[in-house]
């Protein structure tokens, strides 16, 4: 890690989070807007956004491919270089929670756990990689967790939601890797946001220790000057709200 992008007043200039209706998606619009991004779009299922000057907000669907090409039509023009993917699914419509035991696996259930963590990005990162800019420091960062870390899982359960975090994982890096050969100041990265108080976690904050549960806002800025950071070399890795690398 460096401080290039900490001395870098300019970067970034246009911003994309996709899920700017959730939790940190919503702290993470108004944290750039504090920060004096020029222009931020702010994509969500219902199209609602944090309401300020500089917030575009945008409809998108992760099961809806048209839905995210036409999002990637509608920002193109200006030159995003931060893309934020801040959507993900611990608990389910129907209150399936994460399964501790391989018992309670079900094969619709985990295919909709991928769908919403896995595929969806990855679908995203397909549309809006190409708009990064090729001479310039650009930014696409997707929240993962650190129970996606393969080499970090002492305790098991959380079978579909563990595995579809360390797809994403997995995918980051192939993004990066490819994307470095024709965009060579671009960073690809996972973000661990910790425990957020946040619709997906609320189900399961009740034993938390004290001092554990962050506040969006405090989120934000965390991952913000996090990612703001990172050098190329950093490009692939998966982080945590607080900087340090997480082994996968």
């Amino acid at each position: 890690m460096s401080d290039v992008g900490q001395n870098n007043s300019s970067w970034p200039r246009c911003a994309v989070i996709f899920g700017a209706s959730g939790g940190i998606g919503a702290a993470l619009c108004d944290e750039l807007a504090r920060r004096g991004v020029r222009r931020i779009f702010a994509g969500s299922r219902s199209g609602d956004a944090p309401s300020t000057d500089a917030i575009v907000p945008f409809r998108f669907d992760l099961g809806d491919e048209k839905s995210i090409a036409d999002a990637a039509a509608l920002v193109r023009a200006d030159n995003p270089d931060l893309v934020i993917v801040s959507t993900g699914v611990l608990t389910l419509a129907d209150g399936t929670g994460p399964e501790r035991s391989y018992r309670k696996l079900d094969a619709d259930k985990m295919a909709e756990v991928l769908r919403i963590n896995t595929i969806g990005p990855a679908i995203i990162a397909k549309h809006f990689l190409p708009l990064l800019p090729r001479e310039s420091r650009s930014v696409f960062a997707a929240l993962s967790a650190r129970v996606g870390s393969i080499g970090d899982n002492r305790l098991g359960g959380w079978h579909s939601y563990r595995a579809s975090k360390a797809a994403l994982n997995m995918l980051l890096k192939n993004f990066a890797i490819e994307l470095g050969r024709t965009h060579k100041k671009a960073i690809v990265a996972g973000l661990h946001p910790g425990t957020v108080d946040s619709d997906l976690s609320r189900p399961f904050q009740a034993n938390l220790p004290d001092g554990q549960l962050s506040e969006p806002a405090d989120a934000a800025r965390s991952l913000l000057d996090t990612l703001a950071g990172l050098a190329p070399g950093d490009s692939g890795g998966l982080f945590a709200y607080d900087g340090t690398q997480i082994t996968p």
